[in-house]
């Protein structure tokens, strides 16, 4: 088997909004690049499609190694979800359905061809081949005349208007999310911490929160006790 090693990067301006995806390629001495975009779509979509499209251009059964920034899409694979999702008819629990279907069944049947290592890789942190995927997909979004992605469902992800995000939905600690990477509770996306610029006392207040956990999909926030600090006195 030939040795591949693919790098993507994909997102949506705002989100959800006009989108593009970026693929590198490279396998010896040969490099190939690829761009895309639609109308209307989200960064998401646009992450795993990258992954797509690169595993697509290859014309026959290879090892790679797929660098991605995106935690969702990598750990989506490594650790086994979109193929929970896949196996229970595309549900994540008994109430709520998987969202990205349709991409997540085409990843997981290139998967089935290719012997593919998804690696995470810090995004806007210097990486050359990474950063030039972000290049790409920027230039796809601006290209204009995008086609729309016909496998968007606007109900499967949060719409707002004016790329501003939607209210933050609050959940106290008590559901147990308590490290940077864990799955959101209500989206799976992986969370990241986020760390206020500001902690404004309250009268009456006695404690605050160092900083928080927050799902950069849904937006929802949540409270981690292990941050909780008090002030002093």
């Amino acid at each position: 088997m030939n040795e591949v090693t693919i790098y993507t990067d994909g997102g949506a301006d705002p989100n959800p909004g006009p989108g593009g995806y970026g693929v590198v390629l490279i396998c010896g001495p040969h490099r190939k690049e690829l761009r895309g975009g639609f109308a209307r779509t989200t960064n998401n979509r646009m992450e795993i499609l990258a992954a797509i499209k690169g595993l697509e251009a290859l014309k026959a059964p290879c090892k790679v190694r797929l660098h991605s920034d995106s935690q969702y899409l990598v750990k989506a694979m490594t650790l086994g979800w979109a193929r929970r999702w896949q196996a229970h008819g595309w549900k994540r629990n008994r109430h709520d359905k998987a969202v990205n279907p349709d991409l997540w069944g085409r990843l997981l049947t290139l998967c089935e061809t290719h012997e593919v290592q998804f690696i995470w890789v810090k995004g806007h942190a210097g990486h050359r081949e990474n950063e030039r995927c972000d290049v790409l997909a920027g230039q796809a979004i601006h290209r204009g005349n995008l086609p729309p992605d016909e496998g968007y469902e606007p109900q499967s992800e949060s719409e707002h208007d004016g790329g501003q995000p939607p209210p933050v939905t609050r959940v106290r600690s008590t559901i147990k999310i308590t490290q940077e990477g864990q799955p959101c509770r209500k989206c799976s996306t992986p969370v990241v911490k986020r760390t206020p610029r500001h902690h404004k006392r309250k009268p009456g207040q006695g404690y605050y929160y160092e900083y928080c956990l927050c799902c950069p999909n849904c937006h929802t926030l949540y409270l981690v006790e292990d941050a909780k600090r008090l002030y002093e006195q």
